[in-house]
Formats: structure tokens, C-alpha cells, sequence
């Protein structure tokens, strides 16, 4: 069977298993109290909602892998991460682990699949060459093994994916959105550079969470939690190791980092904004994108899709370096498809600006003023004028 028609396969099963799971994973999370009860802080919904829709994305994604992927090591490797690192996040739901142990059974999820093989080895740079990481030793273990620097910085990597999508499930619907959008594209992607296996972890990652979206989009019946947001990055992670940045490609190594834009914008200018105010970068506030639409009047909806369009544009981007000939790959440029890509990337530009300057991010201080406790802004006036009394 073509491993296009298995990916969407694999997509439909998901997500009809996830759609029909949720209402299970809602009386268990009502029967063991893991309820999200709204806080005037930061949260953005009204009425105390179950948190437990990540066990449904778990076993949509563990029955359509176990059909559908290989069963070799790498596959059972990262199938078990994905329990581990399902486990951890359920335990937050119910119990809120501190940062630290959460980072720690993070990273052993993680350390599961990479040892396995789910790791960068060596990856193209352009002006650079090949650079294999995987080459350089850092720690030398008893019997004769080691640990290198491909193994560190995938691991780094990869819990590194897992917060940012944490990060961003802050709002109904945007978490689960962004991963649909991020692997269907990430699953085209590694089709196309025959990544088989990792093109139908995509797809089916995809599918699970977008049968979770049906209960997800506000106004939610439920939420996935850490339980599904840690799943969700683990697998979107591994899914860019496996399928795109263990290629020699050029250009794939760019790819994971273009379609996941969004998210990683967001949680860059978030930690970036806690580092400036001394606030602990684990520390939750209101300096989200979707904090900062709901401060300038959005709507949940509203705020879904300007997110969601951006990560699309920025999907769209991603697939045309990939499928666009605009090169030889020897230097050698076709004037009329460079400027198609050139089309895509100024359309992709022009979205960010624009949301940028939606999120008044760059606002002057001269015009505005804003909490760095709650992240809203508070309206001034330029230096010469005067308010009426």
C-alpha cells in the first residue's frame, strides 16, 4: 500500500478514535478531580472544565501506530516515550508537579526514543557543509559506550518542543489547531523526502488531534491538559528528527522551524519578557499572543483565526521550499519559480508584521504602557498633549 494512502489512513483513524474517547476521558477526569478551575490571572474560560482529552489523543495515536507503523525499534522506543511522557503530564493534571520534576520526567521521555536512534547525526547547513554532531564524544560510559552531542541536542531539542506547545495551550482550540496545520505539513514533508514512517507519525498525530478539536473549540466541553499538550510536542518532535532533519537535505533542516513559527514565537517573547522582568521563566503570566488578543478585545474565535492563518501562511511557505523547483540544488536558480517562493515569502513576512503590529508588540513606550505583571496595557498620551478633565 502506497505510504501516502497509509498516513491517511492513519489520519482518519485517530481522529475518529480521539472524537469518540474525549467523553470517556471527561468522567474520569470528573471522577479523580483533575478539573481546571478558572483563574482571574491568566485563564480565558468561565466555568471549571475537565482536563484529562490528552489520554484520548494517547490511545488514538498508540492504536493507529500500533497498525500502521513499523514495529521496529525506533517505533516501540518512541510509543513508549509517548506513554511516559503522557503518565508525567497526567500527573500534573491531577496532582501540579513543580517545574522541576516535570523537566525531569520530560527529559526522560525524551532520552527513551533518542537513544533508541530518533537522533541528529549529521545535518546540511548552507555555507557550511555537512556537520555531524553525532561524531563528537562528550561523555565516555562504562562497557564502552558514550554519549555525543547529537544525542544531547536532540534531547534538548525535543523537550525544548514538548514546553512550547505546553506553552501555547493557553487558549480553547489553539493548541490542537497548531498541531493539526504543523503535522499535516510536517507529514507531506517527510512523505515526500521518504521518511515513510515518520510521514504517517505526522498524519496520525494530526488526525488525533484534530478529533480532539471537535471537544477543544471554544466554547470547550474539555481540555487536553499537560496530558496532551506534552504528548503532543513530544510527537511533533520526533516527528521533525525522524522526518526532515535526519536528511541531508539543505533546506530540511529549515523546515520544522518555519512550520512551527507560531509556537516558538510565542514562547521565545515570552521567556524573553520574564527574563527582562526577573519573573522565573516557569511561572505563568499573561505575555501569551493569546493573552495580548484577549487584552485588545478578540475573541476566542477571533484570536483562533488570526493564529491559525499565520500558521497556515507559514505552512504554506514551508511546503513550497520544499515542492517549488526553484533551484538545481547546485546554485543554479529558475528565475520564474524563485519568484513564486519569493510570493510565498513576502506573504509569510507580511503576516508576521501584521501580527506583530496587531499584538503591539513593537508599540512604543512613548504611546503605551504595560504591566509586566499582567502583560495589559494601559493607553498614554504623546509628551505634548494634555488630557481634558
Amino acid at each position: 500500500m502506497p505510504a501516502g494512502v497509509e498516513a491517511l489512513l492513519a489520519f482518519l483513524l485517530a481522529a475518529i478514535l480521539a472524537l469518540l474517547l474525549v467523553p470517556l476521558t471527561d468522567r474520569l477526569a470528573r471522577h479523580i478531580g483533575a478539573i481546571d478551575v478558572p483563574d482571574d490571572q491568566r485563564s480565558l474560560h468561565a466555568a471549571p472544565t475537565p482536563r484529562l482529552g490528552g489520554l484520548a489523543i494517547f490511545v488514538a495515536v498508540l492504536v493507529a501506530a500500533l497498525i500502521w507503523l513499523p514495529w521496529d525499534a525506533e517505533t516501540r522506543a518512541i510509543l513508549v516515550g509517548a506513554a511516559l511522557i503522557t503518565i508525567v503530564g497526567m500527573l500534573d493534571d491531577v496532582y501540579e508537579l513543580g517545574a522541576g520534576p516535570k523537566l525531569v520526567g520530560q527529559t526522560v521521555a525524551v532520552v527513551v526514543p533518542v537513544s533508541a536512534g530518533v537522533t541528529v547525526d549529521s545535518f546540511t547547513v548552507p555555507f557550511l557543509g555537512q556537520l555531524n554532531p553525532g561524531s563528537v564524544e562528550l561523555l565516555s560510559l562504562p562497557g564502552g559506550g558514550a554519549i555525543d552531542l547529537g544525542d544531547v541536542g536532540t534531547t534538548i531539542a525535543i523537550v525544548a518542543m514538548i514546553n512550547v506547545i505546553n506553552l501555547i495551550d493557553g487558549v480553547d482550540g489553539l493548541a490542537a489547531g497548531v498541531c493539526v496545520i504543523s503535522g499535516v505539513a510536517l507529514a507531506v514533508i517527510a512523505l515526500s523526502l521518504e521518511r515513510n514512517p515518520a510521514g504517517v507519525l505526522a498524519a496520525l498525530t494530526a488526525g488525533a488531534a484534530l478529533g480532539f478539536l471537535r471537544h477543544g473549540f471554544p466554547p470547550a466541553s474539555t481540555f487536553m491538559g499537560d496530558t496532551g499538550s506534552n504528548l503532543l510536542g513530544f510527537l511533533l518532535g520526533v516527528v521533525a528528527v525522524q522526518g526532515a532533519l535526519k536528511t541531508n537535505a539543505v533546506i530540511a533542516l529549515f523546515l520544522p522551524l518555519i512550520i512551527l513559527t507560531v509556537p516558538i514565537l510565542d514562547t521565545g517573547f515570552v521567556v524573553a519578557k520574564r527574563l527582562k522582568y526577573g519573573r522565573p521563566v516557569y511561572k505563568a503570566d499573561r505575555w501569551h499572543f493569546h493573552h495580548r488578543m484577549e487584552n485588545i478585545g478578540f475573541s476566542q474565535r477571533r484570536t483562533l483565526a488570526y493564529l491559525y492563518g499565520w500558521t497556515l501562511v507559514m505552512a504554506a511557505l514551508a511546503l513550497a521550499l520544499r515542492f517549488v523547483p526553484y533551484s538545481d540544488n547546485h546554485g543554479h536558480f529558475n528565475v520564474l519559480w524563485t519568484a513564486v517562493v519569493a510570493i510565498f515569502g513576502l506573504l509569510a513576512l507580511a503576516a508576521s508584521i501584521y501580527l506583530i503590529y496587531v499584538l503591539e508588540i513593537l508599540k512604543l513606550r512613548r504611546f503605551s504602557r504595560i504591566d509586566p505583571e499582567t502583560g495589559e496595557f494601559e493607553a498614554l498620551l504623546p509628551a505634548d498633549e494634555t488630557p481634558s478633565r
